[in-house]
């Protein structure tokens, strides 16, 4: 299960991170770009996908692999 996380790269740019990794995956000019990216590339590796504001907190995350906890109702 890997997870990414896409974030701001603190020059004004957007860029998808694996977990643990010390280099982005890669680097786009616009947030909306660096998501789509960082979806596939959850998705491929049945993992989450963090999104990051440009405050650096996250504010959504999505699950594309086998959800342990699924949400009730």
């Amino acid at each position: 299960m890997a997870n990414y996380h896409t974030t701001p790269d603190g020059n004004g740019n957007w860029q998808v991170k694996k977990e643990g990794a010390k280099r982005a995956s890669a680097h786009f000019d616009t947030q909306k770009e660096a998501m789509s990216y960082g979806k596939e590339a959850a998705k491929k590796g049945e993992g989450e996908h963090f999104i990051h504001g440009k405050d650096g907190k996250i504010r959504e995350r999505d699950s594309y692999g086998n959800d342990p906890f699924p949400p009730r109702g």
